[in-house]
């Protein structure tokens, strides 16, 4: 095979150009350095490509060909191109040769795009870049460990930690004296480890959901084919088709197009929506937002030679969002730290006041302070021992752990959520969800599949079932209204290839039912016709119209409507019949023509409509000063009825959400007849539920409310049809007024009001705008309710494992600090030293969140009522659980702390051993009870919780190392195998304590609310009295 080498002959040209009036042997000397260079150049560009392609180079080629060319896009230079629309610089552009001219110049045909191929991209990708943007460089782990030294519990620990080290070397000596304080200091090492392990991967998992939702699909025509592609193909020279609700991906030109506006305010400020035309304003930058109408635009510069690159290669996002939940944990965890520090300060006084009036003993039972006969080195060991105690108190009531298992939860419950098809784009979401009372969701695509069909088509009141019965010039006028009016397109690689139609659902059905149906052409009629003026369709006209003037007859202009049947139908005066006659339309057929739209509807069919008009050329002149097309006296050709099937399983799934207590509400743009029988199909209404009963309602009805009337309805009410975006944000503020959390589904452009002030802002993965995505709070990727209703139960079941681990937590910390509070005061010395202490909050605020944090999902939690946004985070039932374990705990170990030694018949380093041993038991046996709030089964799905179970293995087996293997280190003895047993046992009977507990019921007022009463009353009292 040969090898194709393409050489520019910019560089040999001078050597070539020879003058001819040189010697003979000066000739011959340039003609053997011109066969040098060429050699040498040809050898290095032969490396080149096989280094960069790796092609098979026969190894003896009997020749090669070289294709010399110019150098490509010579003729333009693309730094000045940049600049001239960076700057929307008109006349420069005309200079050019204007857009054709840049076209031309970047090798574009304006109609069919690039040429598409590999090498074409790659080589454009060479010359001009490709449409990446650089990004800042991500937080290394050593950031994420330095902010958690920030935090004000971890500076009270090290504080702790260093008084405790220099006092226990100042009382024990280097060799034993540092294993409080060092202790405290490995602790501190692990919670801030797997605190900025735990932040560093949350941060990585974020940069790559950014990396997943910065991929936007972009419609682009190569080679005469629209086709999506990624927004990092994107390349110079592309055509790019544009339409609602888009991103612009790149800085470009605007080619053809009508009634586009684009949102410029993320690049300016600048609210206005600017419009663009080939006039005045051809200029498209990247990263707007198109507001109204569509347009094909051609790419001029990518990736970092445009504005919005520059400026997104300087931001990075900020991951330190902090949800509500943990900001009300943070508080909790201040709380409870300042109670303890409070405990701590009363046992350092308390202690001290014993030791200095002499009621404290030595070892040997003598007085230890025996006033000026005290050394002053005794005295100070003995006060250092004091606050050593004291600081203990501190470290075990501050519960580090609380913010760490909102950290790992929500990571967790981030990852998972993606794996069911749920892009969380704000943490808070994740928790919101989870007490959402409320679904507002949308019909088309959501609780439907969206993919659509025309199955019945009426003209005049007659149903056509074979398009050789329509005359000549209806099908005509139908076909030109089908091909002229939309934003789709339609093509044809080969006259025996299959067709491909391309945009929105419902202008691919209509475009496949025209073009298989009724055999229309779309190119020729887009040749035979001139488009003079678009309306856009958008959600609040619900219609799109076009006025066309015809190549043969420049005397007449066509105007073509399509959009919502009854809308349409509004607009008419006259109607044809089948036979191509029309006819005019008075009252009696206008209400035939409504009962043909409702019995379609009725069907679950969507109803199109098209209507014409036929207008002089000189009254089109005076209207297009208005650019409003004509909208009355219209002349209906005809309705279609399109399908789109409900998707499977989406009526369990909003059975499984009423069923959890959340309403669903389906808010559509479809007429009342459509709407109604959907959400009867989908299980939102009851069969019995008609279109006259308050449960189904229309947008513009809902709207004319008074705001008395909305208040007292907006409960009842299931189904708003024909509604606008207006009426969906009118909708979701009413609900919130009434305490309703409200989750939002949404797609559209006009849909960002509504998903900004929902509390969850859903938005589409696959038919949802860039403009909808941006303003969402997680993105369902597979548009499916089904997926909606597996967010609601992932947050209920992030809440649902906080709470368990909030009660976990807290019965340690209530248990501990009131052992040692009263062994301290009592007996002056604490049972549980800063070791033991400290590792039993390990166990709790690592390895305990871990285990807790990761209980997956089940069928419980959508058993159960909502939160709501009133409900306190420690529920009455926690308080009651929490509180019985705790009690047993402090029962148990104060009896060992004061009897213990006479009970098993050991000394009081064994005792404390036991105390020791138990108590860690204890937690090991609470952990289980932790994973059932109310149920009394503690064990059921445990075995499908491989980590949880992992998680106790280990802490078992790393308790008995402490107990039995570090003596010196944990300050413990070696136990035998009948105090193992009996620790055991003692720990065991918290199973059936937390059985017969959860039969106790409670009070669904808050707890703390009675101590608020209590307060209330009493300064009432004291009040009254004085």
């Amino acid at each position: 095979m040969s090898n194709i080498l393409h050489v520019g002959l910019n560089c040999i040209e001078p050597i070539l150009d020879m003058p001819t009036n040189r010697s003979i042997p000066n000739k011959r000397w340039h003609l053997a350095f011109t066969a040098i260079y060429s050699s040498r150049a040809l050898y290095s560009l032969l490396n080149q490509k096989k280094k960069s392609r790796k092609l098979p180079v026969p190894s003896n080629p009997s020749f090669v060909v070289l294709n010399v060319k110019p150098e490509a896009f010579s003729s333009i230079d693309h730094s000045t191109l940049t600049a001239i629309v960076k700057d929307k610089n008109f006349n420069k552009l005309l200079e050019f040769g204007g857009i054709e001219g840049v076209a031309d110049a970047l090798e574009t045909g304006i109609k069919n795009g690039i040429d598409g191929s590999v090498n074409d991209v790659a080589f454009r990708q060479e010359a001009f870049g490709s449409n990446t943007y650089q990004r800042p460089p991500a937080k290394r782990l050593f950031h994420f460990v330095v902010e958690a030294f920030k935090d004000l519990t971890i500076l009270i620990l090290i504080f702790c930690a260093a008084l405790s080290l220099g006092f226990g070397i100042k009382e024990n000596g280097a060799k034993e004296g540092w294993y409080d304080g060092g202790s405290i200091f490995v602790a501190v090492f692990l919670v801030i480890s797997v605190s900025a392990v735990s932040n560093f991967r949350q941060n990585r998992q974020f940069e790559k959901l950014s990396k997943v939702s910065n991929n936007i699909k972009v419609d682009v025509v190569r080679n005469g084919r629209r086709q999506q592609i990624s927004i990092f193909e994107v390349v110079v020279g592309d055509v790019v088709c544009l339409k609602i609700g888009d991103q612009v991906p790149a800085d470009g030109l605007f080619l053809a197009g009508h009634s586009l506006q684009v949102d410029e305010s993320s690049m300016t400020g600048e609210s206005d929506h600017v419009e663009i035309n080939s006039h005045h304003n051809p200029f498209l930058f990247s990263g707007t937002k198109v507001a109204d109408g569509y347009a094909q635009m051609l790419v001029t510069s990518v990736g970092m030679n445009t504005t919005w690159g520059e400026m997104m290669s300087t931001i990075s996002r900020d991951t330190n969002e902090q949800t509500p939940l943990q900001a009300r944990l943070n508080k909790l965890a201040s709380s409870i730290g300042k109670a303890g520090l409070a405990v701590a300060f009363l046992v350092l006084v308390v202690l001290l006041v014993r030791y200095f009036t002499g009621n404290t003993e030595d070892e040997n039972g003598n007085q230890e302070f025996n006033g000026s006969n005290t050394k002053a080195d005794d005295i100070v060991n003995s006060v250092v021992r004091i606050i050593a105690a004291a600081v203990t108190i501190v470290v075990v009531a501050i519960p580090e752990g609380l913010p760490l298992a909102v950290t790992l939860t929500l990571a967790y419950s981030m990852k998972r959520m993606m794996a069911d098809q749920a892009m969380v784009r704000k943490l808070s979401a994740c928790e919101t969800m989870g007490s959402a009372t409320t679904i507002c969701t949308d019909k088309t695509g959501t609780l439907t599949l969206n993919q659509m069909k025309v199955t019945k088509f009426w003209l005049g009141q007659s149903p056509i079932e074979d398009s050789s019965l329509i005359s000549t010039d209806l099908l005509n006028l139908i076909q030109q209204g089908v091909a002229l009016n939309t934003t789709g397109s339609v093509y044809r690689a080969t006259s025996g290839s299959n067709y491909e139609f391309s945009g929105s659902p419902t202008e691919k059905a209509i475009l496949s039912w025209a073009v298989l149906e009724l055999d229309m052409e779309m190119e020729i009629l887009i040749k035979d016709f001139t488009i003079l003026h678009v309306e856009a369709f958008n959600s609040e006209k619900k219609r799109s119209g076009v006025s066309i003037r015809s190549e043969a007859d420049h005397n007449t202009v066509q105007v073509h409507w399509k959009g919502a049947a009854e809308m349409i139908l509004a607009m008419c005066s006259s109607y044809y019949d089948a036979s191509g006659r029309m006819k005019d339309m008075d009252d009696g057929e206008r209400m035939t023509f409504e009962q043909i739209i409702q019995g379609m509807a009725a069907s679950s069919l969507r109803c199109i409509a098209f209507a014409h008009k036929q207008i002089p050329e000189e009254e089109h002149e005076i209207r297009e000063t208005s650019q409003k097309l004509e909208e009355d006296s219209l002349t209906l050709i005809g309705v279609v009825g399109i399908k789109d099937p409900c998707r499977p399983g989406v009526r369990k799934a909003v059975e499984d959400c009423q069923y959890a207590g959340v309403n669903v509400k389906m808010i559509t743009g479809d007429n009342v007849f459509t709407a109604r029988a959907i959400a009867t199909e989908c299980g939102i209404l009851r069969p019995d539920q008609g279109i006259n009963n308050e449960a189904v309602v229309e947008g513009e009805v809902f709207r004319n409310y008074t705001p008395e009337e909305r208040m007292e309805k907006v409960d009842k009410i299931r189904v708003m049809a024909r509604s606008s975006p207006f009426d969906k944000l009118l909708m979701v503020q009413c609900l919130k007024q009434k305490g309703h959390v409200v989750a939002v589904t949404g797609d559209g452009t006009n849909d960002a009001p509504a998903l900004k002030e929902a509390d969850i802002g859903l938005s589409m993965g696959i038919q949802g705008t860039e403009v909808a995505k941006e303003c969402s709070d997680i993105i369902v990727l597979d548009d499916n309710f089904a997926s909606v209703a597996t967010v609601l139960k992932w947050g209920r079941c992030v809440y649902n494992n906080i709470q368990k681990f909030i009660q976990f937590q807290l019965t340690v910390n209530v248990a501990a600090l009131v052992i040692n509070f009263v062994a301290a005061i009592s007996a002056g010395e604490v049972p549980l030293t800063a070791v033991q202490l400290l590792w039993v909050n390990l166990i709790m605020d690592t390895l305990g969140a871990l285990a807790l944090a990761t209980e997956q999902p089940t069928k419980d939690l959508m058993e159960r009522p909502p939160v709501g946004r009133t409900e306190p985070l420690i529920t009455n039932i926690m308080w009651r659980n929490l509180l019985v374990q705790a009690l047993y705990q402090i029962a148990v170990l104060l009896t060992l702390q004061f009897k213990g030694e006479s009970i098993f018949g050991v000394n009081e380093k064994v005792k404390d051993t036991l105390i020791f041993n138990t108590f860690v038991l204890c937690q090991v046996f609470n952990e289980f009870n932790a994973r059932k709030l109310e149920k009394k089964n503690v064990f059921k799905g445990i075995h499908k919780n491989k980590l949880f179970l992992g998680i106790i293995g280990i802490t078992i087996i790393l308790q008995v190392v402490m107990v039995e293997f570090l003596k010196k280190f944990a300050d413990t003895e070696r136990l035998n195998w009948g105090q193992w047993g009996a620790c055991l046992g003692i720990a065991a009977i918290s199973w059936p304590l937390g059985w017969v507990v959860k039969c106790i019921s409670v009070s669904k007022k808050p707890f703390l609310s009675y101590l608020r009463w209590q307060e209330h009353h009493f300064l009432l009292y004291v009040c009254t009295k004085i």
